[in-house]
């Protein structure tokens, strides 16, 4: 049956119109092509939609169509917009968001959003929708939506579509082409326990003998161990295998906004395409994002590409990880997720850094004109003032990592540490705050030594989330069984076996990946780190050790 299944048009999601910064209003009537590899062709996209990342819809139940009432905005308040973006962040208060009525403004995270076949979102719509406990935020990920493989356009034989997808929705197997995978999913839900107990009830299968026990113990392995989230892999919904994980919605928004695990927050920094919607967790996750850049800014040079913003962003969340480590990912993993999909993490990213003052684009005023394949030149501004302002605004638990990694190499006494960081105590837990910038301490990391600063980043990652990674992954035997983890196992180093086969890792520059500034051999550098740059940015060897104050 499916190898007569018909290509059907794809929808396109219509842009709001903004400006560039510098340039004057672009009308709406204008448009440039960008190629999206799950759609049919080249889709028409607003000249300037890349300021969209400061803006997204009010209310969650919009549709992609009605969203292209944006574009009849006047240039006065696309000005508005524009000038106001900067600001958000420093007066939010993330406590009190609760709808989108609330957000700061009415289109903030529409970059979030990223643009699949119309018929494919609606096939994983229904499979969220299948689930009679209440789901308040969802989102799809990984291989099985956003391909991490070049597809052939061939259709799949019935014989292997069923033997991962039982009776699989036609829009799902023409998304996957001529590998049909399991697809992945993450519930955001309010009451972790309540949750459980109605899903045991209708989805007793989906769980291993654990949840014989109770959803009080389901609901304690989730939220206690590792990074909050409690995995059903290998189950059937819809006529779909799918593998769905369990997050408790304050869970999820504290790692996007302080990065205590990375476990979450990591995996959102990749596109996913989100099915329900949340105004929390939008205004969290576009704060994650925004970490995201300003994380891999402090890791690069003065110039750089796209490929290499998005390579070492999409490789934060793996250094740490133990399926690095061993051999049971592929070592290519984020070529692969930057690679194929090029003109998601654009849509992704590029908005947000058109509204950063720091960093532009140094070829084009709006980058949704280039063609997807054109690897843009990217520049920041190095001044310390500005670099220790994104120190500044760093993740408070993943700052307080890195400021403590700076007082051990540094040397600096406790009295001494506290002195130089006793201004980074005007925060009201964490989560509001005022408008911040980087002081004396964190304009010393800004300078120092480039090398240093890399690493010194890395091992603040790894320290993140080593420790949740590999106790989720313990996890996994309970939640998921003997027999379901066996399988998850082999189907890891079958991907491993895969991607050695494709040869190393490509990086992008000149410098060997595992070299530092210096040239030094870095030890035990895994496949992700190969992605953090380590190279062609001037350093400052003197400032390498301040003295306290």
């Amino acid at each position: 049956m499916f190898s007569v299944l018909r290509r059907r048009g794809a929808a396109s999601l219509p842009r709001a119109n903004t400006t560039s910064r510098g340039s004057a209003a672009v009308p709406s009537s204008l448009s440039c092509l960008c190629r999206n590899p799950l759609l049919d062709g080249w889709r028409p996209l607003p000249a300037s939609a890349s300021r969209l990342a400061s803006t997204s819809t009010s209310d969650n139940k919009q549709t992609d169509s009605q969203a292209s009432a944006s574009d009849a905005s006047s240039q006065s308040t696309r000005s508005l917009v524009n000038e106001q973006t900067l600001d958000w962040e420093d007066k939010v208060d993330y406590q009190h968001v609760d709808k989108f009525s609330d957000l700061p403004y009415r289109h903030l995270g529409y970059n979030q959003h990223m643009i699949i076949n119309a018929e494919f979102k609606k096939a994983l719509g229904d499979i969220v929708k299948s689930f009679q406990a209440p789901i308040i935020y969802a989102f799809a990920y990984g291989s099985g939506v956003f391909p991490q493989s070049k597809l052939l356009g061939r259709t799949p034989s019935d014989e292997l579509v069923h033997s991962v997808h039982p009776d699989p929705d036609p829009a799902i197997v023409r998304a996957q082409g001529e590998k049909p995978k399991m697809i992945d999913f993450i519930f955001g839900v309010s009451h972790t326990q309540h949750w459980h107990s109605l899903n045991i009830r209708q989805n007793r299968h989906h769980y291993s003998g654990l949840a014989s026990l109770g959803s009080g113990l389901v609901s304690r392995v989730q939220d206690r161990y590792g990074a909050g989230v409690y995995f059903n892999p290998y189950v059937q919904v819809e006529g779909v295998l799918v593998k769905y994980g369990v997050v408790n919605i304050d869970t999820l928004c504290r790692d996007l906004l302080e990065w205590d695990t990375l476990y979450l927050a990591g995996r959102l920094h990749k596109p996913v395409k989100i099915i329900r919607d949340n105004a929390r967790v939008r205004i969290a996750n576009q704060t994650n994002l925004l970490a995201a850049i300003r994380t891999a800014l402090l890791m690069l040079p003065e110039e750089f590409t796209e490929r290499e913003l998005y390579s070492t962003i999409a490789g934060l969340s793996y250094l740490g990880d133990p399926r690095m480590r061993f051999p049971t990912e592929n070592p290519r993993k984020v070529a692969n997720i930057v690679g194929h999909n090029a003109i998601h993490f654009r849509n992704l990213y590029a908005p947000l850094v058109q509204v950063l003052p720091n960093v532009d684009f140094a070829e084009v005023e709006d980058p949704s004109s280039a063609p997807p394949e054109h690897d843009l030149v990217l520049r920041q501004t190095m001044s310390d003032a500005t670099r220790g302002n994104m120190v500044r605004r760093l993740p408070r638990q993943f700052r307080s990592r890195v400021y403590f990694e700076y007082q051990k190499k540094w040397q600096i006494s406790r009295a001494d540490f506290d002195h130089m960081t006793e201004n980074l105590q005007t925060e009201e837990g964490g989560i509001s705050f005022g408008a911040r910038t980087g002081g004396e301490f964190d304009q010393r990391i800004a300078k120092g030594n480039a090398a240093v600063r890399r690493e010194i980043l890395r091992e603040a990652i790894e320290k993140t989330t080593s420790w949740p990674s590999t106790v989720q992954a313990i996890k996994g035997v309970a939640m998921s069984g003997v027999s379901r983890s066996m399988r998850y196992l082999g189907e890891k180093m079958d991907k491993y076996r895969e991607g050695k086969k494709q040869g190393p890792p490509e990086h992008s520059g000149d410098a060997n990946p595992d070299d530092d500034a210096g040239g030094r051999k870095i030890e035990g550098g895994s496949s992700a780190e190969a992605f953090i740059p380590k190279a062609n940015e001037k350093t400052n060897s003197s400032d390498d050790k301040p003295k306290a104050p």
